[in-house]
């Protein structure tokens, strides 16, 4: 395998179409796609500046890497590829990618990044600023993560979450077959419109959530003070320990809450069948 070590890059690809390529200690200056249309590229120790690094890449890895500021769009139309260790700084990162694995690893600005991928794992991951994050990606599996940033996961499918903590407003909406366990997801509007969404042993807050959902499981869930109005229009089977603020027209299924429902709101506006049972066990 070629490396390169110690060198400085800048202006437009400068390394294009490279293949079986060792970077150490490697900067890439301001300039676009650097490293477009390769194959089998291992960096490492490396700062990234420039926009679209990685395009078409298949075959790459960035361990204790920096993608700076500059660096947005850094990582699209690719397959295979893994980060550990790394900051990344960029936004619009992961767009149209396939088999993506990150480990310990940091987004400062990771608005509409994950964007149309499919096959995502992450383990040990702080996201921050993540407006619009995870918007159609699929097949995803998640492990000790923490994010912030409005609209993420919106009609994703397949996805898997343990020991999380989502602060999300309108996170999961039109999601389809998610499963979140040991997690804490904060925010208002959360899940509208899902399919399949499964919550167990979660802590939820913010008004509204969890309305117009078909088959939503809770398991074992908590709710804050602020959690009002929850289940309009949803057919639910829940369990959940201590109180309830309030419910508001749930469509069909059962409700049993472990503690105190503050208020259950009952209207002409329910929809049919407008039979799910709520029982409560103080």
């Amino acid at each position: 395998m070629k490396q390169i070590i110690n060198q400085e890059f800048g202006g437009e690809r400068p390394l294009y179409c490279e293949q079986d390529l060792e970077l150490k200690n490697v900067t890439i200056h301001v300039g676009e796609s650097s490293l477009k249309e390769t194959k089998n590229i291992h960096a490492s120790d490396c700062r990234f500046e420039g926009k679209y690094v990685f395009w078409e890449c298949y075959g790459f890895s960035a361990t204790r890497c920096l993608f700076t500021e500059s660096a947005r769009s850094s990582l699209w139309y690719c397959a295979d590829g893994t980060l550990t260790d790394c900051t990344v700084e960029a936004p619009k990162m992961f767009r149209r990618m396939k088999n993506i694995h990150v480990k310990n690893t940091t987004f400062t600005n990771a608005q509409e990044t994950l964007w149309d991928c499919d096959g995502v794992e992450m383990e040990n991951v702080t996201i921050e600023n993540a407006d619009y994050l995870g918007m159609h990606t699929d097949n995803v599996k998640i492990r000790n993560y923490k994010q912030d940033g409005n609209y993420s996961w919106q009609y994703s499918k397949n996805v898997e979450i343990h020991n999380a903590v989502l602060n999300s407003k309108d996170a999961l909406w039109e999601c389809e077959n998610v499963t979140i366990y040991d997690s804490e997801i904060n925010g208002e509007y959360l899940a509208w419109y899902s399919k399949n969404l499964r919550l167990v042993r979660c802590h939820i807050t913010g008004e509204q959530p969890l309305c117009y959902c078909e088959n939503l499981v809770l398991e074992d869930c908590t709710m804050g003070d602020d959690t009002i109005l929850g289940f309009e229009y949803s057919t639910v089977n829940a369990t959940i320990k201590g109180n309830v603020p309030s419910i508001k027209n749930p469509t069909s299924g059962e409700i049993v809450v472990d503690g105190k429902i503050g208020e259950v709101v009952i209207d002409g506006n329910r929809k049919q069948p407008g039979n799910c049972v709520i029982s409560q066990n103080p």
